[in-house]
């Protein structure tokens, strides 16, 4: 009797949507007949949503892929992406020793994710420091511990990362002078309950805030806005945003402007059907119409979707059509504060709005439950695992690839 192939699935990236799409289709499919590998540059998991108080000196928990993975039948493979050919289907990978390698595929789950955006910004990538991955957040730990009493850093960014960094190194290091630059007014998207909540803390804790500043240049020692006002900085940290790793632009996929992978609501490309994208680095339309958003509320939720498509498709069973929604915007305002801002499904803001100590304890669950989620994809409940009914070879006849490796 013949031995069965298996179908080769490659996720490219283990941040929450990455991991989450890997552990999940470990879930649903059969062992036998799936080859899942998870490509990554790190060994254990990074909580990006907790990079601000990595920054501030906190320590965080540990939590290994190795450990994370162990028994589910998802390969680890460490390494850096270099490029993918969605023509011939594999995928190149160089790891920490500098020896490369090509995997061939049959199904891609794209979840590259973002880095910061220096938004063309003259000076940003020599002298700001940004808090959109690990080593990012510890290179600012580092700066920061060294700072004397009284240096001014300034928080470039009013949104959401903009305003939990601000306030935990305000809330950290009290004795420096931190302030906050935004292109709008403090907060201008949040309800007035909202607004006013986070004026507040931000008096609480010291906080000076320069509302419709534009910055235009990043010096060592200061920053400039478009009004010509330099504004000292013995560190500038940036979080005016994110931009998608640039892979995917040079590729054959349909991408946007941003670099960003078009798909349809089950994930899937709409120029290739073999390659799905989540997270970040996908652009997926929500209610009305409007994209979503780059987050983990819009991450997680797309992860789910595309495993349970590509697990549907091969196993001959029904495509997921669960809408992706939103509910709130978690802001945590340091340890102790936080502000949860109700939203419509398509992210608009209601009168509605959670704020103080309970705000804070709410956010710290959301946190504490997207890390868990990333270890239970199913959340918990239980899943059958089934056998996978189309044959791959005929997708491998037309590439001809396999898995090679050099120095």
């Amino acid at each position: 009797m013949q031995q069965r192939t298996q179908h080769r699935i490659i996720v490219l990236g283990a941040g929450y949507a990455g991991a989450i799409a890997a552990g999940r289709l470990a879930k649903r499919l059969h062992r036998d007949d799936v080859a899942i590998t998870l490509v990554n540059a790190e060994p254990d998991f990074v909580e990006r949503v907790r990079m601000h108080q990595l920054a501030t000196g906190q320590d965080l928990r540990p939590r290994p892929f190795g450990e994370m993975f162990a028994g589910t039948g998802v390969e680890l493979m460490l390494g850096k992406v270099t490029a993918v050919d969605v023509d011939r289907k594999n995928v190149s990978v160089t790891d920490a020793g500098g020896h490369a390698a090509e995997l061939a595929y049959d199904t891609l789950v794209y979840a590259l994710g973002s880095g910061w955006n220096d938004q063309g910004v003259p000076g940003v990538a020599e002298y700001a420091h940004e808090i959109a991955g690990r080593p990012g957040a510890l290179r600012l730990r580092d700066r920061l511990a060294g700072l004397g009493a009284g240096q001014p850093v300034v928080v470039v960014g009013g949104g959401l990362t903009g305003l939990e960094a601000a306030t935990e190194i305000a809330e950290a290091r009290p004795d420096l002078d931190v302030a906050l630059a935004a292109r709008g007014g403090l907060g201008d998207w949040l309800s007035p309950k909202g607004r006013g909540h986070l004026s507040k803390v931000f008096g609480r804790l010291g906080i000076t805030v320069h509302e419709h500043a534009a910055v235009t240049a990043v010096e060592a020692d200061r920053i400039t806005t478009a009004d010509g006002e330099a504004i000292p900085a013995a560190v500038t940290v940036w979080a005016t945003g994110f931009a998608v790793h640039p892979i995917a632009g040079a590729t054959t996929l349909e991408v946007t402007g941003t670099g960003r992978i078009v798909v349809d609501s089950t994930m899937r490309s709409v120029s290739h059907p073999d390659v799905y994208a989540v997270g970040d680095a996908a652009l997926a339309m929500g209610p009305g119409d409007k994209p979503l958003r780059m987050s983990c509320a819009s991450g997680t939720p797309a992860a789910w979707q595309a495993a349970d498509a590509i697990a549907a498709r091969l196993t001959g069973g029904k495509l997921p059509n669960v809408p992706i929604r939103y509910f709130n915007q978690c802001i945590s305002l340091g340890r102790k504060e936080g502000l949860i801002q109700y939203v419509t499904a398509d992210d608009r803001t209601v009168s509605a709005a959670l704020t103080g100590r309970l705000a804070a304890l709410y956010k710290e669950l959301i946190c504490k439950g997207a890390a868990w989620g990333v270890a239970n994809p199913t959340i918990g409940l239980p899943v059958r695992r089934r056998r996978v009914t189309v044959a791959p070879e005929a997708a491998r006849a037309r590439t001809g690839s396999a898995v090679t490796t050099s120095a």
